[in-house]
């Protein structure tokens, strides 16, 4: 028969183990590792310092989103054109690299709720090639819908009718390119945003076309001195609902948790301090 002493020891044994059982979840939660694949060369987005470190306004929102979560980061950089194959391959978990949601792009992944929407901007050799076309330095949404959206595609085709144009393969803007402007000029392709200034202060290329946002940063620098934006910014529907994570489809609990952690980001005003910080101008959808 069990003395006094012996059930209080039983019974504070099996109060002690229940809490650990309670408490192993969560802590199991907490060291949770995601993996979030991000190039390192789309400065203000992301960046590599010297020290290997990588920087930028997606890293730093990145942290934010993975400390609501209660989960570590773990950022690795990956080049553009293998973050959509990487990520379906297992190689790591998220994307995060100004990644425009996209009908087609949905067919190959899930994305999560929008983080940011910016507009995307021609820039050529000062003075700008666009600098005469109409509507030049406002804003112009256009709705994806070809016929809604052929007046000003029209205006665009004729400045650009025998020029060269560089884009970053397998982006949205290059889809638009293509499919807008094939006919009438020579579209160059490349691998990241950085290669196609250099053609195009090098004068291998008349204009190129990318994310406003990037261009923010990009025009600052030393190297791209003589570059100027040129004609008018293009936004709207025809660039999806915005920037988001993309994920595999199967990891549906994955998109939930970052999906309520980019809502808290947005309505406490981070997404809003970050992008102030790192583009000057509040980017937040």
């Amino acid at each position: 028969m069990m003395n006094k002493r012996s059930v209080v020891k039983a019974i504070t044994g099996a109060m002690a183990f229940a809490a650990i059982v309670a408490v192993a979840p969560a802590q199991a939660a907490q060291e949770k590792t995601v993996s979030i694949a991000l190039e390192g060369s789309y400065e203000p987005w992301n960046l590599t310092r010297p020290d290997g470190r990588l920087d930028g306004f997606e890293p730093e929102l990145a942290q934010n989103l993975c400390q609501r979560m209660h989960v570590q980061c773990k950022l690795v950089a990956q080049d553009w054109d293998g973050l959509i194959p990487g990520l379906n391959a297992g190689k790591f978990d998220v994307i995060m690299d100004a990644l425009s949601i996209s009908d087609e792009r949905k067919k190959a992944i899930a994305f999560s709720r929008p983080y940011a929407n910016t507009p995307a901007v021609f820039v050529s050799s000062c003075p700008g090639l666009l600098s005469k076309a109409p509507s030049n330095g406002a804003l112009l949404k256009l709705s994806g819908n070809p016929a809604q959206d052929k007046p000003t595609v029209d205006l665009l085709r004729k400045s650009l009718q025998g020029k060269t144009i560089g884009i970053v393969t397998g982006s949205v803007y290059s889809n638009f390119i293509n499919q807008n402007f094939k006919d009438v000029a020579t579209i160059r392709e490349y691998k990241n945003a950085p290669d196609h200034d250099i053609d195009l202060t090098s004068g291998r290329i008349d204009v190129a076309f990318d994310d406003a946002a990037y261009y923010a940063s990009a025009l600052s620098k030393p190297g791209n001195s003589s570059l100027c934006l040129t004609g008018p910014k293009i936004g709207g529907a025809i660039w999806g609902d915005g920037e988001a994570l993309g994920l595999r489809k199967s990891d549906t609990d994955l998109k939930t948790m970052f999906d309520k952690a980019i809502a808290g980001a947005l309505a406490d005003g981070t997404v809003k301090r970050l992008s102030e910080k790192w583009f000057k101008t509040d980017v937040a959808p």
